[in-house]
């Protein structure tokens, strides 16, 4: 598989993957060097240290990139590696290294494959990786996502639990290392058939296998494999970087980071202003909000037994309902799962949690329904990819008049949303995108045929919204969960103080 480092003259002896053959390669075992997957190490270095460290974790990483460049090029592979593992990892919880392999570094790895690696390390049956990276990064994208059997990486040294920024014996697998190693563990069965490299120092371990192919660098003409044409794909990702970090980009985001926090103050500030002049005030400093539908009208004097309309949202992030009641000019009340302390302050309209208990939560949204209207999100979690998680039904039984709206939103720096990190952050990391886009779209209100009042049962009325908002957003629906997304991210059920799962 390819990147973006020089081809050696000698890498000739060993012709282009374009002629390697994958007919009858299911049987066969396929060793491949991840390096050459992947665009640029850097990137994936830079996300573990700003999703772990933070913007100064990120900074001595950068600064110490320099002089990893020059040991790389001009002295050995080994010792730049090193030198980007310690400024990356020293003083890191191992857990966090962790947790960041298996939560955001997929997202990333996934869209960086090179095609033709891809083509032959797909095709062959039994997988095995050699990489100069900490395998603690790569090995739940691999294994996982890309179905490797065997990596084989660099391992690195801790002290109860914490990295020290060193690696451990043999050091960092790199040419004669990756040889040995790839002998020690098959040591008691026979060597991989196929062999994938990129450059001079893969070629020992290349040699032991009995085809070997060079991949070429991975330039702007070779597009990355598709998504859709890996075998898993990537439907829920944490961290707070919504681009791969080239060394200008981390740059470009250590220098905003100040000025951006500032520019989410003044945003978040607008909500104390009336939502009739939020949206005129939102757009003056830079974020962009677009209304598509007919929004309905404010509610009228209810006549006796008459309730509010209950507007059904796809859940993007914790602003949504912040953004309906901007859209339609008024304050909307929501029922929301979970929401941190400050975010529960910070937040311009009325919010109310659910317990998770599905008698004590039905009577709490009909009283707040005999009151007027009220904002809901069923998904009951967010998700940043073009997915929609199931609907929780609960809704569907409690009123008829309902209107689905399609929420999405674009980021170009910073992800407003987070699994594993602090949520009292989600609202300012939204803001402190340059120029964030949301985009409210209002469908009809369902039709009486379609509700439970037509004996509709709850389940059918849920996944037919589901469907609509899916439909409109171009989205695809699955029956993906908040506990589906928070087992895969934190490991847990993504409960807290409630531990009743939720309809």
């Amino acid at each position: 598989m390819a990147g973006n480092h020089k081809t050696s003259e000698h890498s000739r002896e060993f012709p282009a993957i374009s002629t390697c053959k994958t007919y009858g390669r299911n049987n066969q075992t396929v060793v491949s060097d991840l390096d050459g997957t992947l665009r640029s190490s850097f990137s994936y270095f830079a996300l573990v240290a700003f999703d772990v460290g933070g913007p100064l974790r990120l900074l001595f990483l950068l600064l110490a990139t320099p002089i990893a460049r020059i040991l790389y090029y001009f002295i050995s592979e080994s010792a730049g590696t090193r030198v980007l593992i310690f400024a990356t990892m020293a003083g890191m919880k191992v857990s966090d290294i962790e947790s960041v392999a298996r939560a955001a570094l997929p997202k990333f790895y996934s869209s960086d494959l090179h095609p033709e690696a891809w083509r032959v390390f797909s095709a062959c049956g039994k997988r095995c990786v050699l990489t100069a990276n900490p395998t603690v990064m790569v090995e739940p994208f691999l294994k996982e996502f890309l179905g490797a059997d065997l990596v084989l990486g660099t391992e690195i040294d801790s002290w109860k639990g914490i990295a020290t920024g060193l690696v451990k014996n043999p050091g960092v697998l790199v040419g004669r290392n990756k040889a040995d190693a790839l002998l020690k563990a098959f040591k008691d069965t026979p060597l991989p058939e196929l062999a994938l490299g990129y450059r001079e120092t893969d070629h020992p371990y290349m040699k032991l296998c009995k085809e070997s192919y060079i991949v070429p660098p991975a330039t702007a003409e070779v597009k990355a494999v598709a998504i859709d044409k890996l075998p898993k794909p990537v439907v829920f990702h944490d961290g707070r970087l919504v681009q791969k970090p080239t060394p200008l980009k981390a740059l470009i985001t250590i220098l905003w980071i100040l000025v951006g926090f500032l520019l989410a103050c003044l945003r978040i500030a607008v909500g104390a202003l009336p939502m009739r002049f939020a949206y005129y005030a939102i757009w003056a400093l830079g974020v962009r909000v677009y209304i598509k539908g007919t929004p309905p009208p404010p509610p009228s004097k209810k006549s006796k037994g008459q309730t509010g309309v209950l507007f059904v949202c796809s859940h993007r992030t914790l602003l949504d309902p912040v953004f309906l009641s901007v859209a339609l000019g008024r304050r909307i009340p929501a029922v929301t799962y979970s929401l941190s302390r400050v975010s529960e302050i910070l937040s311009p309209i009325k919010t109310v949690q659910l317990t998770r208990n599905r008698e004590a939560d039905a009577n709490m949204i009909k009283k707040l329904l005999q009151k007027g209207d009220l904002a809901i999100c069923p998904e009951g979690t967010t998700c940043r990819e073009p997915f929609l998680l199931r609907f929780s039904a609960l809704f569907a039984e409690l009123t008829n008049e309902l209107v689905p709206v399609a929420m999405s939103n674009k980021m170009s720096m910073f992800y407003g949303t987070t699994a594993r990190g602090w949520k009292g952050m989600d609202s300012f990391y939204f803001f402190m995108n340059p120029s964030p886009v949301y985009e409210v779209t209002f469908l009809d209100k369902l039709p009486y045929e379609l509700t439970c009042a037509s004996g509709k049962s709850s389940h059918e009325v849920a996944n037919n919204i589901q469907r609509m908002i899916a439909s409109s957003l171009s989205y695809e629906c699955t029956n993906l969960t908040r506990k589906d997304k928070y087992k895969m991210l934190v490991g847990n059920d993504g409960t807290t103080d409630i531990s009743k799962p939720k309809d």
